[in-house]
């Protein structure tokens, strides 16, 4: 899944994401969703989320769990 729908993000879920200083290069950083931070229920560019270590990020893919 490509993570712009936020009804397909759940908090503890393992995500891919790319960070603001990353969106040039398109480099993704894992983590696991502890805040969903977008409020509308979906986003061309991706739903924005905080992990559990603080980085805030677009969701690009959703990892199985």
């Amino acid at each position: 899944m490509n993570g712009q729908k936020r009804s397909d993000i759940t908090i503890g879920q393992p995500v891919k994401i790319v960070l603001k200083q990353d969106q040039r290069t398109g480099k993704l950083t894992s983590g696991i969703v502890k805040d969903i931070l977008t409020k509308s229920p979906n986003h061309p560019h991706g739903i924005k989320v905080r992990l559990q270590d603080g980085q805030v990020g677009r969701v690009k893919e959703i990892e199985k769990a």
